[in-house]
């Protein structure tokens, strides 16, 4: 299985690079050979945002706007809009309604890329830096992460992450969730809430648009969601890339029994 899955993306990859547009249009907005980061973008990002990620409240988090390369972006977004409805893993029930796909085997060339980019040991390294958090491990696995899309009337209630990865016996310390949304509209929510530790507030709304990029510790206590169903088109949905990093250390001892997601229920919800 293994083997086949590589030449699948390898023989996708060949095509991508080897296709050529058709007389008269555009040269392509982004080849795979490119960088998915311009040249010392990582490094700007630690100067303007590593001395205030672990004082933003209401938990450490920074938010990115124009994280990467938009075109390399756009052709993640459309690889998953063409992405077999079967492949999808759906969950509908009473704290969330929303699909997600782990199998990289069903990415395309330009989608595995970027999550091969944002495992790399030269973006943990970066990570680590942003963070003050030593010792990261990407999951190659991406347990509950990959692509996620949630559609109108869909939700994921206020929450804290499982804490612990049993296959690879490691604590979870980070989330990095990059949105796909182009031409998203405030009405149309799905803002991603951050809430207080007493689950008294919503400290912060943020908007899940396009090339935004939001990271932010996982403890017991970063509570986060958006609860309210999504308003957007029927022909619209909320597109994200998510990705988790793990420790051998907890973030605390408080943190240390491994757990499941664990939902709130949060004022007004």
């Amino acid at each position: 299985m293994a083997s086949t899955n590589l030449a699948h993306r390898l023989r996708t990859a060949t095509d991508a690079l080897l296709a050529r547009p058709a007389a008269g249009s555009r040269r392509p907005r982004f080849d795979l050979e490119e960088s998915f980061f311009a040249r010392k973008r990582l490094t700007k990002i630690l100067k303007r945002e590593g001395a205030t990620y672990r004082t933003a409240e209401p938990f450490p988090h920074v938010v990115i706007d124009d994280f990467m390369e938009k075109g390399a972006l756009r052709v993640v977004l459309e690889e998953s809009s063409r992405i077999a409805p079967e492949h999808w893993k759906s969950r509908s029930r009473d704290t969330e309604i929303k699909s997600s796909l782990e199998d990289e085997s069903s990415f395309g060339a330009f989608s595995w890329k970027l999550f091969q980019t944002l495992n790399s040991g030269h973006f943990l390294t970066f990570l680590e830096r942003l963070t003050g958090i030593d010792g990261l491990i990407a999951d190659p696995h991406l347990r509950g992460g990959g692509l996620h899309e949630i559609r109108r009337g869909g939700k994921l209630d206020v929450h804290a992450d499982f804490n612990f990865h049993k296959r690879l016996k490691l604590y979870r310390r980070l989330n990095l969730l990059l949105y796909l949304n182009r031409g998203w509209a405030e009405e149309w929510g799905g803002h991603l809430e951050l809430w207080d530790r007493g689950l008294t507030r919503c400290a912060r709304r943020i908007l899940p648009v396009f090339n935004r990029a939001v990271i932010f510790d996982t403890s017991n206590y970063s509570f986060h969601g958006h609860p309210t169903p999504l308003s957007c088109p029927d022909d619209r949905s909320r597109k994200s890339v998510a990705l988790y990093y793990y420790s051998v250390e907890c973030p605390s001892e408080d943190d240390k029994t491994p757990h499941t997601t664990v939902f709130r229920q949060v004022p007004g919800h």
